[in-house]
């Protein structure tokens, strides 16, 4: 079959989803305004980054865009297969083809898991320059993108991360509008159930509204495609059974220090024979896929950085309840989670810090412009002495760090959210 015959199909099934896709849910992540640049979606698969194109889609079409003018392709589509530049190349030269009038206009390209072929950054460079055409793209690999970007698209492309929902989102799709301005008891029981909800289920879009037997399968068979596609394949992992136990273990310890110098010896006192080395690199595998993230200790000195363990976070509250029994009683860890993920929305530096007094802050973000602030999580508050304990432990990093911070509490987050400000 040759391209213009696969690319009418393609444009004729776009056709179609779009017309039967009644509502998708808004989200709060936006394409930078930014006309000439190459935009690109960074997430995890089933983050929702398809539907983030399909909802820039018909923003085109609803502000007058010509559907001719707009091109679709998603590289996770086997019958597209074997994939490489020449191929990505031959279905763009189809596409102006079929519709001539496109060499004269503005045309809309739209590359879905672009990271499935391969040398594709040299043909989107090509199309940037020689194009008159906005191009979108997104990937489930942080590193390879970033690989391909800074060799052969350094300064002509701007990223954005699609994260599983927010509780906002989750509250979005599932149709729920809740009025804040008058957050009395009955408002306040309400988003408590709400969002022991969320904690449960979860951000990932499709399993949103599946019962709890379903979503479990659901979210555990995301979890093994993740690692299997974007990680034992790309990679060529030679021991998967054993990255599988890091990455389960890992989970274990959402919220929790995690040194991979004590996994190291953990596994070697069990008989494992492997690396640590080897370790390193699973775990950046990992977080290049977007399961988990290790996020550092704030210190001046590198160093100094270097010696203290990192904190694990996982991508999703749903995947960490499918992967473990272990928090149907900690939901504390749960709810410092989901901060952690609200502040990565905000795309801002992430750390956590060590007073001179040795209390632990959660953690110490800093924006782009070298504004810093303070959070401390406490999901218990029904004891004065725990909120006695975590506001001292705030007061005491605000007066070391010169900054200021903010005491989360369950309740002042269904109340007002988070914010930098």
């Amino acid at each position: 079959m040759d391209e213009t015959t696969i690319l009418r199909i393609l444009l004729g099934e776009l056709r179609d989803k779009l017309s039967h896709l009644t509502e998708i849910v808004s989200r709060d992540a936006r394409f930078p305004d930014a006309p000439q640049k190459i935009k690109v979606a960074i997430g995890m698969r089933r983050t929702g980054k398809t539907y983030f194109l399909y909802q820039h889609i018909l923003k085109l079409l609803e502000e007058g865009v010509n559907r001719t003018s707009i091109l679709y392709i998603n590289f996770e589509d086997d019958r597209l297969l074997p994939l490489d530049g020449k191929k990505l190349a031959k279905l763009v030269d189809a596409f102006y083809s079929l519709y001539p009038e496109n060499h004269d206009r503005k045309c809309y390209l739209f590359f879905d898991e672009i990271q499935n072929v391969e040398e594709w950054a040299t043909v989107i460079r090509r199309l940037h320059d020689s194009k008159q055409a906005e191009i979108f793209l997104t990937g489930s690999s942080a590193k390879l993108l970033s690989k391909e970007i800074a060799t052969n698209l350094r300064g002509r492309s701007l990223s954005v991360e699609i994260w599983p929902y927010s509780f906002e989102e989750f509250l979005r799709a599932k149709k729920i509008n809740i009025d804040r301005s008058l957050y009395d008891k009955k408002t306040q029981d309400i988003l408590t159930k709400l969002f022991h909800d969320y904690l449960s289920t979860g951000g990932l879009p499709e399993v949103t509204n599946f019962p709890i037997d379903i979503r479990q399968k659901t979210l555990q068979d995301y979890l093994d495609v993740a690692l299997y596609r974007d990680i034992i394949e790309r990679h060529q992992i030679k021991n998967p059974s054993l990255i599988k136990y890091m990455i389960l273990s890992m989970v274990h310890n959402t919220s929790k220090p995690f040194a991979i110098n004590k996994f190291y010896h953990d596994l070697k006192s069990q008989g494992h024979q492997i690396g640590k080395d080897t370790l390193y690199q699973y775990a950046e595998h990992i977080e290049d896929a977007y399961l988990l993230f290790l996020m550092p200790i704030y210190e001046k000195s590198f160093r100094k950085t270097q010696l203290h363990p990192k904190k694990l976070y996982t991508i999703d509250p749903g995947m960490v309840r499918a992967c473990t029994f272990d928090y149907s009683q900690d939901l504390g860890r749960l709810f410092e989670n989901v901060i952690y993920l609200d502040l990565r929305r905000l795309d801002c530096k992430i750390s956590y810090y060590l007073t001179s007094e040795h209390y632990e802050i959660d953690f110490l973000t800093q924006t782009g412009q070298g504004q810093k602030k303070i959070f401390q999580v406490a999901w218990q508050t029904d004891f004065p002495q725990t909120l006695e304990r975590e506001q001292r432990a705030l007061n005491s990093a605000t007066k070391e760090l010169n900054c200021p911070g903010e005491l989360i509490t369950l309740d002042s987050y269904l109340q007002k959210g988070i914010s930098l400000n």
